[in-house]
Protein backbone atom coordinates (compact mmCIF):
# COMPACT_ATOMS: atom_id res chain seq x y z
CA UNK A 1 0.00 0.00 0.00
CA UNK A 2 1.15 3.24 -0.80
CA UNK A 3 2.04 5.75 2.17
CA UNK A 4 -0.29 8.92 2.36
CA UNK A 5 0.20 12.23 4.04
CA UNK A 6 -2.51 13.63 6.47
CA UNK A 7 -3.57 15.77 3.09
CA UNK A 8 -4.32 12.86 1.17
CA UNK A 9 -1.74 12.84 -1.62
CA UNK A 10 0.66 9.83 -2.15
CA UNK A 11 4.32 10.58 -0.32
CA UNK A 12 6.90 9.75 -3.09
CA UNK A 13 9.44 6.95 -2.51
CA UNK A 14 12.55 6.39 -3.93
CA UNK A 15 12.76 4.61 -6.63
CA UNK A 16 14.05 4.53 -10.58
CA UNK A 17 12.77 7.60 -11.13
CA UNK A 18 14.44 10.30 -9.00
CA UNK A 19 11.85 12.34 -6.43
CA UNK A 20 12.23 15.96 -8.35
CA UNK A 21 11.08 13.93 -11.48
CA UNK A 22 8.58 12.23 -9.32
CA UNK A 23 7.27 15.63 -8.07
CA UNK A 24 7.43 17.45 -11.34
CA UNK A 25 5.19 15.24 -12.86
CA UNK A 26 2.65 15.53 -10.03
CA UNK A 27 2.95 19.47 -10.17
CA UNK A 28 2.74 19.66 -14.28
CA UNK A 29 -0.53 17.53 -14.17
CA UNK A 30 -1.81 19.55 -11.56
CA UNK A 31 -0.91 22.87 -13.48
CA UNK A 32 -2.82 21.44 -16.44
CA UNK A 33 -5.94 21.18 -14.82
CA UNK A 34 -5.76 24.43 -13.43
CA UNK A 35 -6.35 28.00 -14.51
CA UNK A 36 -3.50 30.76 -16.37
CA UNK A 37 -2.80 32.88 -13.00
CA UNK A 38 -3.73 30.11 -10.62
CA UNK A 39 -1.38 29.87 -7.62
CA UNK A 40 0.34 26.52 -6.50
CA UNK A 41 0.70 25.12 -2.90
CA UNK A 42 3.60 26.62 -0.94
CA UNK A 43 6.83 24.98 -0.29
CA UNK A 44 6.13 23.86 2.90
CA UNK A 45 2.93 22.16 1.81
CA UNK A 46 4.37 21.15 -0.90
CA UNK A 47 7.21 19.42 1.37
CA UNK A 48 4.28 17.88 3.44
CA UNK A 49 1.85 16.59 1.01
CA UNK A 50 4.23 15.01 -1.05
CA UNK A 51 6.76 13.83 1.86
CA UNK A 52 10.07 15.64 0.12
CA UNK A 53 12.56 17.88 1.34
CA UNK A 54 12.27 21.65 0.39
CA UNK A 55 15.34 20.77 -2.16
CA UNK A 56 13.21 18.71 -4.01
CA UNK A 57 10.14 20.95 -4.46
CA UNK A 58 12.69 24.08 -5.70
CA UNK A 59 14.21 21.49 -8.31
CA UNK A 60 10.93 20.49 -9.40
CA UNK A 61 9.38 24.10 -9.31
CA UNK A 62 12.41 25.57 -11.43
CA UNK A 63 12.72 22.77 -14.08
CA UNK A 64 8.79 23.46 -14.53
CA UNK A 65 9.57 27.33 -14.68
CA UNK A 66 12.09 27.13 -17.44
CA UNK A 67 9.82 24.68 -19.32
CA UNK A 68 7.04 27.81 -19.22
CA UNK A 69 4.95 25.85 -17.26
CA UNK A 70 4.76 27.62 -14.10
CA UNK A 71 5.84 31.04 -13.38
CA UNK A 72 7.45 32.51 -10.03
CA UNK A 73 6.39 35.90 -8.67
CA UNK A 74 8.73 37.27 -5.94
CA UNK A 75 7.13 38.04 -2.89
CA UNK A 76 4.10 36.27 -4.01
CA UNK A 77 4.44 32.63 -5.03
CA UNK A 78 4.53 30.42 -7.99
CA UNK A 79 1.68 30.44 -10.17
CA UNK A 80 0.42 28.78 -13.21
CA UNK A 81 2.06 30.15 -16.26
CA UNK A 82 0.11 31.82 -19.23
CA UNK A 83 -0.27 28.87 -22.06
CA UNK A 84 0.84 29.72 -25.73
CA UNK A 85 -2.04 30.89 -28.18
CA UNK A 86 -0.77 28.16 -30.67
CA UNK A 87 -1.69 29.00 -34.52
CA UNK A 88 -1.62 26.35 -37.85
CA UNK A 89 0.24 28.28 -40.53
CA UNK A 90 -2.22 29.74 -43.12
CA UNK A 91 -3.50 32.73 -44.33
CA UNK A 92 -5.54 35.09 -42.23
CA UNK A 93 -5.63 38.43 -40.57
CA UNK A 94 -4.18 38.21 -37.15
CA UNK A 95 -8.05 39.45 -35.78
CA UNK A 96 -9.05 36.34 -37.55
CA UNK A 97 -6.48 34.02 -36.35
CA UNK A 98 -6.85 35.21 -32.61
CA UNK A 99 -10.86 34.99 -32.66
CA UNK A 100 -10.27 31.32 -33.71
CA UNK A 101 -8.53 30.43 -31.02
CA UNK A 102 -11.12 32.17 -28.64
CA UNK A 103 -9.08 35.56 -28.06
CA UNK A 104 -9.90 38.54 -28.07
CA UNK A 105 -8.24 40.92 -30.66
CA UNK A 106 -7.74 44.58 -30.16
CA UNK A 107 -5.65 46.63 -32.38
CA UNK A 108 -2.90 50.12 -30.88
CA UNK A 109 -2.08 51.70 -33.74
CA UNK A 110 1.81 53.48 -33.90
CA UNK A 111 2.08 54.92 -37.14
CA UNK A 112 0.53 55.73 -40.42
CA UNK A 113 2.35 57.99 -43.23
CA UNK A 114 4.42 57.73 -46.29
CA UNK A 115 7.68 57.17 -46.33
CA UNK A 116 10.44 55.69 -48.67
CA UNK A 117 10.74 51.73 -47.84
CA UNK A 118 14.06 50.18 -47.28
CA UNK A 119 15.93 48.36 -49.87
CA UNK A 120 14.18 44.52 -48.52
CA UNK A 121 10.38 46.13 -49.14
CA UNK A 122 11.23 48.59 -52.35
CA UNK A 123 12.18 44.90 -53.75
CA UNK A 124 9.45 42.71 -52.45
CA UNK A 125 6.55 45.13 -53.28
CA UNK A 126 8.60 45.63 -57.20
CA UNK A 127 8.77 49.61 -56.06
CA UNK A 128 11.37 52.42 -57.61
CA UNK A 129 14.02 53.85 -56.32
CA UNK A 130 12.48 56.44 -54.03
CA UNK A 131 9.51 55.57 -55.02
CA UNK A 132 7.07 56.06 -51.23
CA UNK A 133 4.67 53.49 -49.90
CA UNK A 134 2.19 53.50 -46.88
CA UNK A 135 4.18 52.45 -43.68
CA UNK A 136 1.44 51.25 -40.85
CA UNK A 137 3.18 50.12 -37.72
CA UNK A 138 0.25 48.48 -35.30
CA UNK A 139 0.43 46.93 -31.84
CA UNK A 140 -1.50 43.71 -31.93
CA UNK A 141 -3.31 42.54 -28.42
CA UNK A 142 -5.31 39.44 -27.70
CA UNK A 143 -7.36 39.75 -24.31
CA UNK A 144 -5.95 43.08 -24.03
CA UNK A 145 -2.53 41.27 -23.47
CA UNK A 146 0.32 42.42 -25.93
CA UNK A 147 0.66 39.75 -28.83
CA UNK A 148 2.86 41.22 -31.33
CA UNK A 149 4.06 44.31 -33.18
CA UNK A 150 3.07 44.74 -37.32
CA UNK A 151 5.07 46.58 -39.24
CA UNK A 152 3.38 46.38 -42.71
CA UNK A 153 4.21 48.41 -45.68
CA UNK A 154 1.59 49.03 -48.77
CA UNK A 155 2.24 50.54 -52.51
CA UNK A 156 0.19 53.65 -52.24
CA UNK A 157 -1.21 52.97 -55.83
CA UNK A 158 -2.75 50.20 -54.43
CA UNK A 159 -4.91 51.94 -51.65
CA UNK A 160 -4.50 55.66 -52.25
CA UNK A 161 -5.63 57.01 -48.67
CA UNK A 162 -4.83 54.56 -46.41
CA UNK A 163 -3.85 57.01 -44.01
CA UNK A 164 -8.02 57.86 -43.63
CA UNK A 165 -8.75 54.92 -42.90
CA UNK A 166 -9.28 53.00 -39.47
CA UNK A 167 -6.84 50.06 -38.62
CA UNK A 168 -8.12 49.25 -35.30
CA UNK A 169 -9.90 45.63 -37.20
CA UNK A 170 -8.18 43.20 -39.82
CA UNK A 171 -6.52 45.38 -42.33
CA UNK A 172 -7.03 42.33 -44.43
CA UNK A 173 -10.77 42.85 -44.24
CA UNK A 174 -10.23 46.60 -45.04
CA UNK A 175 -7.90 45.93 -48.30
CA UNK A 176 -10.99 43.86 -49.72
CA UNK A 177 -13.95 45.93 -48.95
CA UNK A 178 -12.25 49.66 -49.91
CA UNK A 179 -10.15 48.81 -52.13
CA UNK A 180 -11.43 45.93 -53.38
CA UNK A 181 -7.79 44.03 -53.72
CA UNK A 182 -7.91 40.62 -51.79
CA UNK A 183 -5.04 38.78 -50.39
CA UNK A 184 -5.08 35.49 -52.33
CA UNK A 185 -1.86 34.08 -51.12
CA UNK A 186 1.58 35.03 -49.19
CA UNK A 187 5.11 33.68 -49.55
CA UNK A 188 5.91 34.07 -45.38
CA UNK A 189 9.26 32.71 -43.55
CA UNK A 190 9.32 32.34 -39.79
CA UNK A 191 12.48 32.62 -37.46
CA UNK A 192 13.53 33.26 -33.59
CA UNK A 193 15.00 36.48 -32.47
CA UNK A 194 15.65 38.44 -29.61
CA UNK A 195 13.72 41.00 -29.50
CA UNK A 196 14.89 44.30 -29.98
CA UNK A 197 14.59 47.26 -27.35
CA UNK A 198 11.44 49.04 -28.96
CA UNK A 199 9.59 46.07 -29.27
CA UNK A 200 10.54 44.93 -25.66
CA UNK A 201 8.86 47.53 -24.62
CA UNK A 202 5.82 47.18 -26.46
CA UNK A 203 5.75 43.67 -25.65
CA UNK A 204 6.32 44.12 -22.20
CA UNK A 205 9.15 41.80 -22.37
CA UNK A 206 12.82 42.09 -21.09
CA UNK A 207 15.99 42.97 -22.98
CA UNK A 208 16.95 39.84 -25.40
CA UNK A 209 13.79 37.63 -24.56
CA UNK A 210 12.97 35.07 -27.48
CA UNK A 211 10.07 36.41 -29.94
CA UNK A 212 9.45 35.27 -33.61
CA UNK A 213 9.42 37.04 -36.57
CA UNK A 214 7.31 36.88 -39.25
CA UNK A 215 8.41 37.67 -42.70
CA UNK A 216 5.56 38.16 -44.98
CA UNK A 217 5.16 38.79 -48.38
CA UNK A 218 1.05 38.84 -49.64
CA UNK A 219 0.01 39.20 -52.92
CA UNK A 220 -3.31 39.83 -54.46
CA UNK A 221 -4.61 39.39 -58.26
CA UNK A 222 -0.57 38.18 -58.48
CA UNK A 223 1.13 41.47 -57.85
CA UNK A 224 2.78 42.44 -54.34
CA UNK A 225 0.86 44.15 -51.67
CA UNK A 226 1.90 44.16 -48.51
CA UNK A 227 5.24 43.58 -47.08
CA UNK A 228 5.08 43.22 -42.86
CA UNK A 229 7.31 41.85 -40.41
CA UNK A 230 5.33 40.64 -37.40
CA UNK A 231 7.16 40.29 -33.90
CA UNK A 232 5.56 38.01 -31.70
CA UNK A 233 6.02 37.10 -27.66
CA UNK A 234 7.67 33.52 -27.86
CA UNK A 235 5.85 33.46 -25.00
CA UNK A 236 2.16 33.76 -26.03
CA UNK A 237 2.67 32.78 -29.54
CA UNK A 238 3.25 29.45 -31.03
CA UNK A 239 3.16 28.14 -34.22
CA UNK A 240 1.76 23.96 -35.64
CA UNK A 241 2.26 22.54 -38.69
CA UNK A 242 1.51 19.25 -40.12
CA UNK A 243 3.78 17.24 -41.92
CA UNK A 244 4.21 14.97 -44.89
CA UNK A 245 6.62 12.43 -45.70
CA UNK A 246 8.33 13.89 -49.05
CA UNK A 247 9.33 12.14 -51.96
CA UNK A 248 13.04 10.51 -52.10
Amino acid sequence: MTERSDAGVGVIVDGVVPKHEQLRGRLAELAAGLPAGAPLPGERQLCTEHGVSRITVREAIGQLVSEGVLVRVRGKGTFVAERPARSRLHLASFSEDMRRMGLRPATVVLTVGRAVPPPATRAALGLVAGEPAWHVRRLRLADDQPMSVDDGWYPVAVAPDLDAADFTGSLYTLLAQRYGVTIERAEQTVRAAEVDRECAVLLGLAASRPVLVFDRVSYSAGRPVEHALSTYRGDRYEVAVTVELGEG
